[in-house]
């Protein structure tokens, strides 16, 4: 096979990227399962979670799959994965296991019941390539999942300016790291790009409102991993995105102006290969 090359992972592999995650995790994670569960994500399968990171999707999926399951897990960054092994343990999960190695050129003898993703088709150069990969370590009958993003749908009602900047400087730093902004609107094309089945899809998304919504951390928390890249491609100053204190002046301003904003949509799609 050609070498297919992935594009840049801008938020990096820091301890902070990691922590945020988990909140990210926490944050989307119901949605995530909704989709596996309606992609038939069940007791006794065998995952492969790809792009797995420190671990929360292959966790979500091992509890789904329980013991007489199991859970394989593959991210490219070494501490990633250790983390993720680390945690697995943590938790109690001794079914989930992690595995250096890069998803498109991923070679393994076991076979598995689906393989599952969230938010990383978005940075491979040729999703549909990676997919037809990795479709040849499924079972007769398994399942191809993934829950990836609509950048572009965040959306708030009254306005609020300081939600709105913050939102188009995130945007504009994946943009300009070469992220693909709307995977989730191009999961359909993507699949049968791939040689599979039309999928089912399911899109949903968060609404963010009050004082006690998650929300603006975890909005706070994306752009602080996106700093660096933010900085690099003068979208904005460190003194202009004031990230130690940013949650809080968009809680608050959320809150002066009774406002709603939806987080950006998430778009589930599955579909089986052929017997």
């Amino acid at each position: 096979m050609d070498a297919i090359t992935p594009r840049p992972y801008v938020l990096g592999h820091s301890d902070t990227e990691r922590r945020r995650l988990a909140m990210q995790s926490a944050f989307w994670g119901e949605l995530t399962e909704e989709v596996f569960q309606r992609a038939g994500i069940d007791v006794g399968m065998h995952i492969l979670d790809i792009g797995c990171g420190p671990g929360d999707v292959a966790f979500l999926a091992a509890r789904l799959v329980g013991p007489s399951g199991s859970v394989l897990g593959v991210d490219r960054s070494e501490d990633a994965v250790k983390r993720a092994s680390a945690r697995a343990v943590e938790h109690g999960l001794g079914w989930c296991r992690f595995c250096v190695a890069d998803v498109e050129t991923f070679e393994t003898d076991q076979r598995f019941d689906a393989v599952v993703g969230r938010l990383v088709l978005m940075y491979l150069d040729d999703a549909a390539r990676t997919l037809r990969s990795l479709v040849r370590h499924l079972r007769p009958g398994g399942i191809v999942a993934f829950h990836e993003i609509i950048l572009n749908s965040m959306r708030c009602v009254p306005p609020v300016p300081l939600m709105s900047r913050v939102g188009q400087w995130v945007i504009s730093a994946f943009e300009r790291a070469g992220a693909e902004l709307d995977m989730g609107l191009k999961l359909d094309a993507t699949f049968r790009a791939a040689g599979l089945p039309p999928p089912e899809t399911y899109a949903a998304a968060n609404s963010v409102a009050g004082p006690d919504s998650a929300g603006y951390a975890v909005l706070a928390n994306v752009t602080r991993s996106l700093l660096p890249a933010i900085e690099k491609f003068g979208i904005a100053t460190a003194a202009e995105v004031d990230i130690d204190t940013l949650a809080e002046p968009l809680q608050d301003a959320t809150v002066a102006a009774d406002a709603c904003w939806l987080s950006p949509v998430m778009v589930g799609a599955w579909a089986r290969i052929g017997a």
